[in-house]
């Protein structure tokens, strides 16, 4: 089955529905080993761009991986990215964040991890935290130490979404391609990944209760995570929301996507100066001898 990307990617300008997006589709490989063919060429891929990107150091990608919990970040990350060169990539996690962190304003601790020009950052979880869990628990803000919060809470949410749009315009003025995916869980299917990591001993290590109290807030986060994605998804800067029920077929799409926006780079290898090349003939033939 073909892909078209364009088929998971967020509408720019217009409202977004999750129970409109689909959270499982039809699979675009036809066997477990025709799936794992698939991923070993994507992987392939994104190798070959990594390096490019590296040897022509003039951009950054950024690439946002957000969800429920369960959807399978850590995973994708795992199998997606396993072939690229670890020199070359660099992973981010954001949970709770630090009392240091919480004396800085909401986007300075993703600052500190955003990746160099001819590296590809990845962030699990990322600044969107903040208009995500923290609209769903609007408390956290009594530790973020505002100045002067919002009295009107939309307000806030707006005041963020435009801090984030300017950040991430001001990163790709300066080289660095952002791509956003939104992992889409149906709570059906997050709730048989909770009991898998409860039945069997090697995913135990997986299950946190505060898991289970946050699923009460399913309607919440759908609510934040539609806003968010509506409100700062760009040609720039795109989302992608993307089926997550079936792991297998979900980590196809991401490496379609990445491979896509790394070859629109559309990169190649710095060229040979005349005075570099005289100089290597010269160093080739003290070798030779």
């Amino acid at each position: 089955m073909k892909m078209d990307i364009g088929d998971f990617r967020a509408p720019e300008g217009k409202k977004v529905h999750l129970s409109k997006w689909p959270t499982r589709v039809r699979r675009f490989y036809g066997s477990k080993k025709d799936y794992e063919k698939q991923l070993a060429a994507q992987i392939a891929r994104l190798d070959a761009q990594q390096q490019l990107l590296y040897a022509s150091d003039q951009h950054a990608v950024l690439v946002i991986f957000q969800a429920m919990d369960a959807a399978g970040k850590d995973g994708m990350i795992r199998h997606v990215l396993s072939g690229i060169n670890p020199q070359g990539c660099q992973v981010s996690s954001f949970k709770h964040p630090s009392a240091a962190e919480l004396q800085h304003d909401f986007l300075w601790r993703s600052n500190q991890e955003l990746p160099e020009r001819g590296r590809i950052g990845i962030f699990n979880r990322s600044y969107y935290e903040d208009v995500l869990i923290v609209r769903v628990h609007p408390e956290i803000l009594q530790g973020e130490g505002l100045a002067d919060p919002p009295r009107e809470g939309e307000k806030l949410w707006h005041l963020r979404f435009h801090s984030i749009n300017a950040q991430e315009a001001h990163l790709r003025r300066n080289g660095t391609r952002i791509v956003k995916f939104f992992l889409h869980l149906s709570k059906e299917e997050q709730r048989k990944r909770f009991l898998a990591r409860i039945d069997e001993p090697e995913k135990n290590w997986k299950f946190s209760t505060g898991d289970i109290e946050e699923r009460k807030f399913w309607k919440d986060y759908m609510h934040a995570y539609e806003q968010a994605i509506a409100a700062t998804t760009s040609r720039e800067a795109p989302w992608y929301i993307v089926p997550a029920d079936d792991k297998e077929n979900a980590r196809l799409i991401v490496s379609q996507v990445l491979a896509e926006t790394l070859e629109g780079l559309k990169m190649s290898y710095p060229q040979t100066s005349p005075e570099r090349a005289r100089e290597l003939r010269r160093i080739r033939r003290q070798l030779s001898r």
